[in-house]
This record gives C-alpha cells, structure tokens and sequence, in this order.
C-alpha cells in the first residue's frame, strides 16, 4: 500500500546486476538510435537487422533468455519495470550483434581461435568478463582462481543446470567482447597521422596571426529588395536534403481528466477507519486483526526513530514518546487514513553476519546434535561441508550465508539481528531445518514494529463514473474531428495540454507517466483524429487529438518551406552585402580607409590561430580566412556567419606550446569519435528497423 511505500525505509547494499556484458563503448542503448532508425519492416515484426525481419517470437525468445540469467545472477524472480526495459534493450543490442554486427567484423578478418578462448576463460590472460565476475571475487575485491574453480567444479554437480547456463552465458559474453576488442584496435591502428599531417599540425597551432579587420554585420532588418523564387527554394531543398531526414514523431494535444475521491469517498473511508478505530485499540493479536481490518498487514519491520523521523514524524513522536500511548488516532496522510500501535520493542542490530547448516525438514534431530557439538568447539565450516544441502560455491567458507539485514533476510530467521554472536541455535524456515551462528553483528539499537491500521482514499464507483462521464462527453462530441475537438475545449475553457515530437512508445507525455496506449493510438491514428477515451493507470481518462504526423523519412518540402526560403534570402543578401563592400573599397590599400568607406571601425587581434581555442571567440570564417591569408595583403569582402569581413594579417609569430604530443592526443580523440559513431554506421549499413513500441 502507498503508506509502507512512505515509511518502509531499505537497509543494507543494493546490488544492480547489469545482465549484457559491456562489450565495447560504443555499443549504446537502442534509444539512443531513434532519432534515425525508426520505421516499420512489417505491422506484426518488432523490427528489421540487415534485410531480416525480426519476429515477436525470435525476440522474446532473446527477453526470456536474459530474464533467465537476471534471475540466475539475483536469485530473484520479481523483475522491475527498469530492469526489464533494460533486458528489452539488451536483447534487442544482441540481435544486432548475431545478425550484423559479428558478421561484418568476422568478414574483415577478426577471427577468435578456440586457444584463445582458453586462454581468455580459464588461462593466464583471463578476459575482464571473468576477472571482474563479482562471484569470483576473494573478500578483498580480487579475482580469486580458488573461487573461480569452485565454480567450475560445482557445474557438473548442479542438477538444475543453472550453473552451466550461466558459464555459458560468460563464455559468449568474453568471445563477443574480444571480436570486439580486437575490431577496435584494427580500427585505431588504421588511423595514421603521417609526418605531413603531424607537421601540418603542429604548425597551425603554433602559429599566430596579428590581424586587423573590419566587419559589415548583416543588421537584423529584412531586405524588401530580395525575392526568393519557388524554383530556387526547391533547388536548395534537393541540394540540402540529407539535412532534412526525420524521425516518426507526432505532435498532439489532449486533455485529461485524473479521478480524484469526493468528499463523500473521504468521508467513507474515514468513517470505515472510525469504526476500526475502537477494536483496533484493545485488540490482542493485531497480527489477525489487521489482516481482517487493514488495507495494511502487520509487517516485520522494525524501526528506529531516526528511520521513522525521515518520513513521518507523526509516526516518529508516536511511537518513540516519552509518556506512551496506546494508540495514534487515525489522521489523513494523501489518499489514506492512519491509525497505528506500537506491537513490539526490541534492541536489535541493523546487520549481522550469518553461517548456517541447512538441513532437511524431517532432520531436527541432527541439527540438535550439530548444535551441541558446534557449541563446544566442533568447527561449524567443517560440519557444513559434511552436512550442509546448502553447497554454494560462491562462499569464502562453507556455511557463510553473508551479512543479514532486515530488507535482506531468509524468512524465519530474523532472530539473528538480535542473537548473542557465537551461539549456535536452531531454526526452521521454509527452506528445511537450520543450525546458524552470528559471528558478529553491529552495535544493538532501540527499534519498534509499528501496527498500522490504514483504509485507503479510494473513488467510489459513482465517482469514476462521473470522471469517466465528462470524458465521454468531449469524446464522443468530437466525433474523432480535431474541428470540433477545438470548438469545444474552447467554449468550455478545458484545460489543453499540447505535446510536441512525440516518439512511438513514448512512456511518459508531458507529465504524464504509463503513457504506451496514449503512443500506441497516436501513431493508428491521422492527422486531425481524436481519439475515443484511453484509461491509463486506472485513474487518467485521456481524450487525445493528432495535430501534426511526422513520418520517417525526409521532412516534406511543405513543413519548411519559410525556412528554406529563409536561407535561401539569407545567402542572397550575403552575397547582395558582399557586392556592395567590393564596390566600396574597390582601390583602397589601407584598412583605415577600407574602414571610413564601409563607416565602420578597425578590430586588432595579435593571437589567433587556426586550432587555438583563444581564437574560438571570433567568427570561424573569420579564423579560416586569417589563417589562409598572405601576410602584408588586403583580403576581402570575406562572407562569414554574422556579417563580411574585410581583413589584413600584419605579421606572424611562431611558437612551441602546441607539441607533437599534443597532436597525437588530438588524433586520439578524433579516432574516438569515430568509434563512437560507429552504431549509426552499423545501423545506415544495417538499414536497422526498431518497431519494438508497438509490442513493449
């Protein structure tokens, strides 16, 4: 319930397992792509990989694949909706990777030798997959070999197969990683900087310009006298349109009623927690009574007050009173009502470090004779190794289950946040029989477990129905027309809520989150339809009208035609203004008079230079223009990005601040870059189709 989700404060370490090997840099989220990969290869594919079609089926057979190894590597079943939109993407990536992305570095030669594979999985050149693995890991964070041959040990022992998918897993992960690995360097070798080049280099970035100059600013007001024609528009379009692709996306506007509880829900609830109220005070096993009377079990939680204070401190100053009370009255926190007790009060350690010896559950009369003699002295690792169903090979010794805390615990044994540390005792669980020792636990503190009596702020029927009702209302008055939708909002003054470039399997719309089946009918939809009501998170009715479509592809002439006209404009009135500053300064030597003619003024530079980024402050046509130019020479008119440029270079001054060093980390950085560019490469060669919003 929302309340716990306010209170319950996590202990302990959170670990995030990241399920796809990080193969190179370069390899990047899907998302990331969307801005040039979506389109559709077919309505019921999730998508296209170099000319295959990728089915539903093929893909959520990768998904179920790699929930398998979230599972193996966590021992958890629940999967979070970030977590599986992370395996979404990691199985997508992997497509890529078996469909294009492997093939085409094995058809440049990279080849991985099954000597090699030893070597990087069981040799002395271990890949980072291996030698990074948390579970082969010694106490102190190093790769451990003894760790490692356990594993491998326990593989041909395991009966469920779990360990030999997962050593799979890692095998595939360190091949791929290293054709990668190997792809890369091939890449960065290739990129030489020859003596020229370095030279060159060098010399651009050493040398500096004493410049004077002066500039005719284009000015901000339009020029009446230039006219732009549909012909040159749509001359420069053809010639510019590579810089016009799109992605799909879709503008829409909608409006959106939230159901929210009457006064009379309140005042329902309130009376239902009222009436709770008056048992729940006397009640002796409250354990039965809440589940009977509370949208809130009795939890197992116990908390400090330092816990509590971070968020309630109503509930802090309660339980934590000097002068007790036997109940907290039900007060209104959001959309619930609270009352609560005090059940139980106990000085307990945060965590504590646990070994065990599992046993069947028919087995107690051994774990009674394991805990005598393990309380004499017999050493409890030794007996777990004898005795123990509990084989984990991942333990730096047998029996060790790790520190405990309240949030990480096998239920039945929360006991041992508050045993004496040496003392073995026995307990049963769901597991089978255990004999358990706390070896050590942190410094005991005052913790109360808090009963909770809480009825939620809920809608009535009647109130949905009135929320739905104003819905349907907008909805069906439209009758699916953007014309009437408009007319409408407007006479009754609905609040509108616009959305622009919406992509497809957008989860959140403006401030909205869950918003798949906003997306998902937006893009069925035409420009101009409204849609019927779509419910999100059974509580939002959203009624939804398409108002621009974007398709994938090169933007159509008609959306940027200003634009394009206005470029078009603009470079006529650079060359108009270009024209003009010729004429004028036609026969002057001095940049004194150049300047008086154009009724400007000289600039003064003395340290520009072409690679410098003291020099980034100036116009970058200016700085090219400078660094082409002879020394001693008018040069000009020069067009440039804000005006045209008249300029002179006076003298030249050569320097040593920029060194060979220098130059090849600049080379290093552009080779960067073009790994880095790579996906994209891969994805125009792949002609990569992403229609995964349409299933996921």
């Amino acid at each position: 319930m929302a309340v716990l989700e306010k209170i319950r404060v996590k202990l302990g370490v959170l670990i995030t397992v990241l399920i796809a090997v990080a193969l190179l840099s370069f390899i990047i989220d899907p998302s990331t792509l969307d801005m040039t990969l979506r389109s559709f290869s077919s309505k019921y594919d999730v998508g296209q990989i170099d000319g295959k079609s990728i089915k539903y089926e093929d893909f959520n057979e990768k998904v179920e694949y790699y929930k398998n190894i979230y599972t193996l590597t966590t021992g958890s079943q629940a999967i979070s909706e970030e977590m599986l939109e992370n395996i979404y993407n990691t199985a997508w990536q992997e497509l890529q990777n078996e469909i294009m992305i492997l093939p085409a570095i094995k058809s440049a030669g990279v080849v991985v030798g099954e000597d090699e594979m030893f070597d990087l999985v069981q040799g002395n050149a271990l890949s980072p997959v291996i030698a990074q693995e948390g579970m082969f890991m010694d106490e102190n964070g190093n790769f451990s070999r003894v760790q490692f041959k356990s594993f491998l040990d326990a593989i041909g022992n395991d009966q469920s197969g779990n360990l030999a998918t997962y050593w799979a897993f890692l095998k595939r992960s360190v091949e791929e990683q290293q054709y990668f690995t190997k792809y890369n360097s091939l890449l960065s070798q290739s990129n030489i900087l020859n003596p020229v080049e370095l030279r060159k280099g060098i010399e651009d970035n050493n040398v500096t310009s004493i410049v004077d100059f002066v500039v005719v600013p284009f000015g901000f007001e339009p020029d009446s006298t230039i006219k732009v024609s549909s012909s040159e528009v749509n001359a420069y379009y053809k010639e510019h349109k590579e810089q016009y692709k799109q992605t799909a996306s879709r503008d829409i506007e909608f409006v959106v009623y939230e159901v929210v509880p009457s006064q009379k829900d309140i005042d329902e609830a309130k009376a239902l927690i009222d009436e709770a109220y008056a048992e729940f005070v006397t009640a002796e096993n409250l354990k039965t009574f809440l589940s009977h009377n509370s949208d809130t079990p009795l939890q197992n939680y116990y908390f400090t007050q330092e816990e509590l204070e971070r968020t309630d401190a109503k509930l802090a100053d309660f339980a934590f009173a000097t002068k007790k009370v036997n109940a907290l009255e039900p007060f209104q926190q959001d959309n619930m009502f609270i009352a609560a007790r005090v059940n139980d009060t106990k000085m307990m350690s945060d965590s504590a470090f646990v070994q065990h010896i599992l046993l069947a559950s028919t087995d107690e009369a051994r774990a009674d004779s394991l805990v005598k003699v393990i309380n004499k002295g017999t050493s409890l690792s030794e007996m777990a190794v004898k005795f123990s169903l509990d084989k984990n090979p991942n333990v730096v010794n047998a029996g060790d289950i790790g520190w405990m805390t309240q949030n990480m615990m096998i239920p039945g044994m929360e006991e041992v946040l508050s045993m004496a540390p040496g003392k073995c005792v026995k307990m049963v669980t769901n597991y089978g029989v255990h004999v358990v020792r706390v070896s050590e636990r942190t410094k005991p503190v005052k913790k109360v477990q808090l009963a909770l009596l809480t009825k939620e702020i809920i809608a009535s029927q009647a109130t949905f129905q009135e929320y739905y009702g104003q819905a349907n209302n907008l909805a069906s008055r439209s009758e699916g027309k953007i014309e009437k939708f408009n007319q409408i909002v407007d006479e009754e003054k609905l609040p509108v809520v616009p959305a622009y470039n919406v992509l497809e399997g957008a989860k959140k719309i403006s401030m909205y989150e869950n918003t798949r089946e906003v997306s998902r009918w937006i893009y069925e939809a035409e420009e101009g339809e409204v849609s019927p009501i779509i419910t999100v998170d059974n509580k939002y009715f959203f009624v939804v009208a398409v108002t621009k479509v974007r398709e994938e592809g090169y933007t159509p002439l008609k959306s940027i035609y200003s634009q394009i006209e206005s470029s078009v404009a603009f470079e006529k009135r650079t060359e108009k203004l270009a024209g003009e500053v010729k004429a004028k300064i036609e026969g002057l030597s001095t940049m004194e008079e150049i300047a008086e003619a154009l009724n400007t003024t000289v600039s003064s530079k003395n340290d520009v230079a072409f690679g410098s980024v003291s020099s980034q402050s100036l116009d970058p046509v200016l700085v090219g223009a400078i660094a082409g130019a002879p020394e001693g020479k008018v040069v000009g008119p020069v067009k440039g990005n804000i005006g045209v440029y008249v300029l002179k270079v006076n003298g030249r001054e050569t320097g040593s601040f920029y060194t060979e060093d220098d130059a090849k980390l600049r080379e290093n950085q552009v080779a960067t870059y073009q790994m880095n560019v790579l996906p994209y490469v891969f994805s125009e060669m792949g002609d990569v189709k992403d229609n995964r919003a349409r299933f996921f």
